[in-house]
């Protein structure tokens, strides 16, 4: 197994005096998927209400790679979830984590709070053939919840 993985270079500018690094909890061969994001500003998220909360980081991603943003397990639970989280190579502005509070009560984020996950994924593209059938299989159309659970 292959644990001398190299980072990937990323730049990133702070845009806030507030602004934190995302950082790992866990590095190393068994290190974190994703990075915390950290809120760089107060924000409070009204019950059942969406907004985008700033990081007050702007990043510079190499061609190959760009990220995703990530619910935090721990917020998740508490009904605070990310949305549009796709982060392409060539996006230079600030990044905001765009989040719903699914919960009753809302919910106070403080500057430097971890309010999702940023994880790194090489970028891929696909060409797209148009063809007049598909190669049939088991599961064939059968979507969400079709093995039963």
């Amino acid at each position: 197994m292959n644990t001398t993985m190299q980072p990937i270079p990323i730049k990133v500018q702070r845009l806030t005096p507030t602004a934190q690094m995302p950082t790992y909890a866990h590095t190393g061969p068994w290190g974190d998927l994703a990075a915390d994001l950290y809120a760089s500003a107060p924000h409070t998220l009204a019950a059942g209400k969406t907004a985008a909360v700033p990081t007050g980081l702007a990043f510079e991603f190499p061609a190959s790679h760009g990220a995703l943003i990530e619910d935090r397990s721990s917020l998740a639970v508490r009904g605070l979830t990310t949305l549009a989280g796709v982060i392409d190579p060539g996006y230079r502005g600030e990044l905001k984590v765009v989040m719903t509070n699914l919960s009753p009560n809302p919910v106070h984020i403080a500057p430097g709070d971890r309010i999702a996950q940023l994880r790194i994924v090489q970028r891929l593209e696909a060409a797209f053939e148009e063809v007049s059938s598909l190669v049939e299989t088991e599961r064939n159309e059968g979507g969400f919840g079709s093995t039963g659970v």
